[in-house]
């Protein structure tokens, strides 16, 4: 098994949506996690991007907020953040997560750069190996300042909810295209 843990700030918005759409994405080989930097302790899915996802088939119901600490990002085999400033709070808790941290943008960029390595079966041996080549993919593509954040919807329209759900459903595709090719 492989363990994403998916970073944004309230873990109410983003990153739960992303937990449940990467998760029903990929095979049962990758668990998807996730964690807020200032998460609303054990607050479910915000409604608006509950009943976004639940039309989706998706079922927010049994989430919980949390906090990020340093152990579920040692624990993690790949880390996804909404924002750069995400990132850099994940590295403050764990800084040797540099080389497996990367925006839920910049990952899908990578894969496609570097496709899914010869010979894997899973999504997670298909991710590992991206993971793996990563950093020398980041050099090259220089993906650091051209992947954007994910916008916080928290407190906004509805369609501010449905851009970015739909931002993540689009990111997950063509990172799980990626690693199927």
């Amino acid at each position: 098994m492989l363990s994403v843990l998916v970073v944004c700030t309230g873990n109410i918005c983003r990153s739960p949506a992303a937990q449940l759409v990467l998760d029903a994405a990929l095979d049962d080989s990758v668990v998807v996690t996730s964690a807020g930097t200032r998460a609303v302790v054990g607050a479910p899915v915000a409604p608006p991007m509950a009943r976004l996802v639940a039309r989706r088939g998706l079922d927010p119901a049994a989430f919980a907020a949390r906090d990020l600490t340093p152990d579920l990002v040692r624990a993690a085999d790949v880390v996804l953040t909404m924002t750069r400033r995400h990132r850099a709070d994940v590295l403050d808790l764990a800084p040797a997560a540099l080389r497996r941290s990367f925006l839920f943008t910049e990952l899908p960029a990578i894969a496609e750069a570097v496709g899914p390595g010869d010979g894997a079966t899973t999504d997670a041996a298909r991710l590992a190996a991206v993971v793996a080549a990563a950093p020398r993919a980041r050099a090259v593509l220089d993906l650091a300042r051209h992947a954007p954040d994910v916008e916080d919807p928290y407190g906004r329209s509805d369609e501010v909810y449905e851009r970015v759900l739909g931002t993540i459903e689009t990111q997950t595709d063509r990172l799980v295209a990626a690693l199927r090719r």
